[in-house]
């Protein structure tokens, strides 16, 4: 379990959230929605580093988070940002092996077991493709099919993924969330956050939504549905239709 314990979050010395706790269940997809502005990106970005908790404790696996060496937390977490201002002239398979520094020694020559670890993770994200080619020429959706390899890559049992289907099609969305729902098959805990709610809906076990800059609510997202919370934060209604094939929210 990721836990948050009483956090207080600085960015660029400005005070951003404070008193924030919440817990993030192990082996399951956990999904922080709210509105613009509300802290969300800040919140999780203080596992990265690019926020600063100045007080309070984030526990992973009843281990003190922010105590263990940088490399360290890099192999037990792994991080895909929804912002990046530098996209790497690197061919994709050297972008991807970037994912397996924390495990390599200082030489960082791979094992096989690496390179069996940086196949597989291009293979599921289907960016094999595109091994050769540079990073910086591919499309957005491609790109970020490339770095969310490049997170897989890691090996880590907990995955952060902020907005991570921000330069996908509908088609490439559909099949970002299938992906998702695999890793959590075999034992990984995901945490996402996401602007769709209906996505957020469908494929999330619990929901975090945050307001004015504070968590009012966690909650499954049947629990949401049913007492309104959604609504209330996001000041929408939200009709939900249903067949063989699941469930769909409509908002106005």
């Amino acid at each position: 379990m990721l836990e948050f314990c009483h956090v207080n979050i600085s960015c660029n010395f400005v005070p951003i959230l404070n008193d924030i706790s919440v817990c993030f269940p192990k082996g399951e997809i956990t999904t922080v929605i709210g509105p613009n502005g509300c802290g969300k990106t800040t919140l999780l970005q203080c596992l990265n580093g690019s926020s600063k908790v100045t007080s309070g404790s984030i526990r992973l696996d009843d281990r003190d988070y922010l105590a263990m060496p940088i490399k360290e937390r890099a192999r037990r977490l792994s991080f895909l940002p929804q912002v990046r201002t530098i996209i790497p002239t690197l061919p994709v398979k050297t972008l991807v092996e970037h994912g397996r520094f924390p495990h390599l020694g200082f030489s960082r020559k791979k094992t096989l077991n690496d390179i069996a670890i940086v196949n597989n993770a291009m293979d599921f994200t289907q960016v094999s493709p595109y091994a050769g080619q540079y990073a910086d020429t591919l499309s957005g959706g491609i790109r970020q099919r490339a770095f969310f390899a490049m997170t897989l890559a890691q090996d880590c049992d907990y995955i952060v993924l902020d907005e991570p289907t921000t330069y996908l099609d509908l088609n490439g969305q559909r099949e970002f969330m299938e992906m998702v729902l695999q890793l959590k098959k075999i034992g990984r805990t995901i945490i996402l956050v996401l602007h769709d709610i209906g996505q957020a809906l469908r494929i999330s076990d619990t929901l975090v939504i945050m307001q004015d800059r504070k968590i009012a609510a966690t909650a499954t997202p049947k629990e949401c549905l049913q007492q309104h919370i959604i609504e209330a934060v996001f000041d929408v209604r939200i009709k939900v239709f249903s067949d063989q094939d699941g469930c769909y929210y409509f908002f106005d």
